[in-house]
């Protein structure tokens, strides 16, 4: 059993395309006489298509060599506690003209000159990035 449909139909697809060019190459060459007519087939179609038949072999061959890794199942949160934002000392932050309030440590407005203080108003949203206050 295939451990990767991705390198399996991957592999089968180069394989696939390498034959067809295989086959192109070699009714171009086969209607040559002379060994100067029939290099540019050997360079546009049988050389390339035998390199996709090996890639391709190569890419099915890992989908069955390689181990088959089970999922990790998902890390389940304890109870009753949920992720809390980072905190820092300080009142809320606005950008003039702003509609979000910011913890001072924020990176939308850390290091900005322009910030300053939102204080009490509420009808700012609280930034979904820092989450200064909770809903």
């Amino acid at each position: 059993m295939p451990t990767s449909r991705i390198l399996l139909w991957g592999g089968l697809a180069a394989a696939a395309g390498g034959a067809v060019l295989c086959v192109l190459g070699w009714y171009g060459i086969s209607g040559e006489r002379f060994a100067e007519r029939q290099l540019p087939y050997l360079a546009s179609c049988t050389v390339p298509g035998a390199a996709l038949i090996v890639a391709g072999s190569v890419l099915v061959t890992a989908a069955y060599v390689l181990p088959v890794r089970p999922p990790e199942p998902p890390v389940p949160a304890a109870e009753g506690t949920s992720p809390t934002p980072p905190s820092s000392e300080g009142p809320p932050l606005r950008v003039p003209g702003g509609t979000l309030a910011h913890r001072p440590d924020c990176p939308l407005v850390a290091g900005r000159a322009t910030a300053v203080e939102a204080g009490d108003d509420r009808s700012l949203r609280p930034c979904p990035v820092c989450e200064p206050w909770p809903p």
